[in-house]
């Protein structure tokens, strides 16, 4: 099974990357276009419940995607591998205050993360979720979901943001959500950072993240610092250092990771490509160091 998963990594890889380098061969822009046009398809037919008739022109339904998979090999463990899909459709009758999100990942977690950074108890394989969210209005902080997820759980969540542009280079973002699954029961999060742009091209942040469940009757906490530099249009660095732990049986720390990505958009203005070399302490393997890298391919799908 290991044979076979690496197989499929890598010829995603080099086949993605062979044949981007060579823009005469049509099929990856063919592979592009039929899938976003499956996403529009499936943004029209979602619309049509909530109107007879077809929108306007400048009312019509979009979808878009986002499909991630990665490789993160590390000393200890090779086997770990990453496959993120997230569809959202725009339902323009209800004058962009609603959408359904359809998700193979909980996006409660941390996007920036590793996947062997995770705690398990929090980020479980079975993610899968289909949810309608709305808005009170459009540019509205303020958002609520209802749907199903986790295990074919029903669930509802309300989730509020706010953004504070406290000087010209410092900035303040916050969220808080409350939900109910009706297998797991209530569920919070709280997340503050704080942005410092040091120049035009660099930013550095300060991350917190509190997130309490009642199936496990305790909070797992998340400090962050990170160093984002754009370089030029295509690239990007991220340099992070992270901790984690949890309320119980103390307030102590689980793991902490460093690591070094790199991020490329190359061949198709839609494709990505990341590397990041990491190092990981676990409570679970004694904080005995482990090293790894993580490679990724990440295609965005859709027609604006």
């Amino acid at each position: 099974m290991l044979r076979q998963r690496l197989f499929f990594a890598f010829s995603i890889l080099w086949a993605t990357t062979t044949s981007a380098q060579e823009p005469a061969r049509p099929w990856l822009d063919d592979m592009h276009d039929s899938i976003a046009d499956s996403v529009t398809v499936t943004a029209e037919w979602f619309d049509s419940f909530f109107a007879e008739g077809p929108s306007p022109p400048d009312q019509q339904a979009r979808g878009e995607a986002r499909l991630r998979l990665g490789w993160e090999p590390r000393s200890r463990d090779w086997n770990e591998f990453e496959a993120r899909l997230r569809v959202r459709v725009k339902l323009p009758k209800f004058k962009d205050r609603v959408d359904i999100i359809l998700s193979d990942y909980d996006d409660e977690a941390p996007d920036e993360r590793i996947s062997a950074g995770r705690d398990g108890r929090f980020d479980r394989d079975d993610r899968f979720s289909l949810a309608l969210r709305f808005k009170p209005k459009p540019d509205s902080g303020l958002s609520h979901r209802i749907g199903v997820g986790r295990r074919a759980q029903i669930f509802g969540k309300s989730r509020y943001r706010q953004h504070h542009q406290l000087s010209d280079v410092v900035d303040l973002q916050w969220e808080t959500s409350l939900y109910y699954y009706n297998r797991d029961g209530w569920g919070g999060n709280i997340k503050v950072h704080t942005d410092y742009a040091s120049d035009d091209d660099v930013i550095w942040r300060w991350a917190n993240r509190f997130y309490y469940r009642d199936e496990s009757d305790d909070w797992l906490w998340q400090h962050s610092w990170q160093r984002f530099a754009q370089h030029d249009a295509d690239t990007a660095t991220l340099v992070g250092f992270y901790i984690e732990g949890l309320s119980k049986p103390t307030y102590r720390l689980e793991e902490y990771l460093a690591s070094v990505r790199w991020r490329k958009n190359a061949f198709r203005d839609w494709l990505f490509f990341e590397v990041e070399p990491f190092v990981l302490w676990r409570r679970d393997e004694n904080f005995s160091a482990s090293y790894g890298v993580a490679l990724r391919v990440e295609g965005n799908f859709g027609h604006h």
